[in-house]
């Protein structure tokens, strides 16, 4: 787990932080966590490196122990790789952070595409005073129903997120919060957001990631919905770790 530095005391001294920020050179760390994304994670790299920019401090891969080409293919190109010591987006994802050295982590999934301007929208509404937030997303699909689904992550609501749809959030908010929670083996992002919510106001940036819909493609529309439903609810009604997961492993094929 991150070790918690500083407190949030009052608005005051959140103020005082925001002027600090402002005045320091915004820098864009972007961490991904990867397993078995050997399909996706070459696209990715090329397409962030092709967009990169002065914002842009490194691009960390995050690797929890893939059986097929992840890491050799990501080690072709100009970014980090690092195994994480432990297996879990979570975790990854909280080794990537403490490995890193931007005042903005932005957490990204293998197997999304960004939008071109992602960096400058990020730094935007930071100035603006969102420390938190994330884009829409739409499928890489042309199925009507998955338009439906990406239209609704343009509101603001809890069951319209995810991670999917990237989530950039100031550093030293990441560290306050003590990151993701390791012990979180699924809906590690809903609880992430739900307890920075507490403290900050978020952004959805009306800009879309493009998301692979290949979990649709092999499970069929229904059968996706129902599990992500399912698997929500029992979230919101305090099930354990271990019984959401297995619940979902056992509704959608990989």
């Amino acid at each position: 787990m991150i070790k918690r530095i500083g407190h949030i005391d009052n608005n005051e001294n959140r103020k005082l932080k925001d002027q600090e920020f402002n005045i320091n050179q915004p820098t864009i760390s972007i961490i991904i966590p990867t397993y078995n994304e050997a399909d996706n994670i070459g696209r990715l790299l090329e397409y962030l490196l092709a967009h990169r920019c002065d914002l842009i401090k490194e691009i960390i891969v995050v690797d929890g122990g893939s059986t097929d080409q992840t890491v050799d293919r990501s080690r072709q190109y100009e970014v980090e790789v690092l195994n994480s010591p432990h297996k879990g987006r979570a975790s990854q994802m909280n080794y990537g952070a403490s490995k890193s050295s931007g005042n903005i982590l932005y957490f990204v999934h293998a197997d999304t595409i960004p939008p071109s301007t992602f960096a400058t929208d990020i730094v935007h509404e930071l100035a603006a005073g969102y420390p938190l937030g994330c884009f829409r997303f739409l499928f890489d699909s042309p199925r009507k129903l998955l338009k439906v689904n990406s239209y609704f992550t343009r509101f603001d609501k809890i069951w319209c997120r995810g991670g999917d749809q990237t989530l950039f959030v100031k550093r030293q908010l990441f560290e306050e919060l003590n990151g993701y929670r390791d012990d979180h083996k699924i809906m590690e992002e809903y609880d992430f957001i739900i307890r920075a919510r507490k403290e900050v106001p978020f952004k959805i940036i009306p800009k879309d990631v493009i998301v692979s819909a290949r979990k649709y493609d092999h499970n069929g529309y229904l059968r996706v919905q129902v599990a992500n439903l399912v698997v929500f609810n029992m979230y919101r009604f305090g099930a354990s770790q271990e019984r959401m997961v297995k619940t979902y492993r056992r509704l959608l094929k990989k």
